[in-house]
């Protein structure tokens, strides 16, 4: 059961997401207490990129208005651009974006979905290497997970752990980040 006054998270997903990245974001958040939607763009069941497939909470239409404290978008093409192309996503992180919430994306998600909207201005970020060149800030696009304003980024299935820790650590602190990595065998 989540403690209601944990914070809220949206993790958007599609046909195409990258699931290494979509399911770690979901799992670790869920370790820490966190209270995760995973809403989809297109059907409740998605084709994930390699074929797994998973089942959303609700529809993204289902989470207009809502409060959250991080939306965040994994990777995986066709996936995020099937995000991108999602108006009522796009409305929601456009929202996230100017009440001063925190946004996230991961791989190809930084560049295709948050750039293509004029979500990363002002913010340096990363993305995975096939499209850092479409970051407006590339100065610290060879970092594994960059963190600048409300915005957090990171660059593909290899740094996914990192980036769900350190969106632990920005969202509960770090002690529950190290609480949340000990029994994974990682590195607090």
């Amino acid at each position: 059961m989540v403690d209601e006054a944990a914070p809220h998270v949206l993790v958007p997903i599609a046909d195409g997401t990258e699931e290494i990245e979509a399911v770690c974001i979901i799992d670790v958040l869920r370790r820490a207490g966190v209270a995760v939607t995973v809403a989809s763009v297109g059907a409740l069941q998605v084709t994930a990129s390699r074929g797994v497939k998973i089942v959303a909470d609700c529809l993204i239409g289902d989470c207009r208005g809502q409060h959250y404290d991080l939306v965040v978008l994994p990777g995986g093409i066709p996936g995020a651009e099937n995000l991108r192309d999602s108006e009522v996503l796009t409305a929601i992180l456009k929202n996230q974006k100017q009440t001063g919430r925190w946004l996230g994306a991961i791989c190809a998600a930084p560049a295709v979905v948050l750039s293509s909207h004029a979500l990363l201005k002002g913010c340096a970020a990363t993305a995975h290497p096939a499209f850092v060149d479409q970051l407006d800030d590339q100065t610290r696009a060879d970092e594994r997970v960059v963190v600048d304003g409300q915005c957090v980024t990171s660059r593909g299935p290899g740094t996914a752990l990192e980036f769900a820790l350190q969106l632990v650590a920005l969202l509960c602190g770090e002690d529950k980040a190290k609480e949340v990595a000990a029994p994974m065998v990682l590195p607090g």
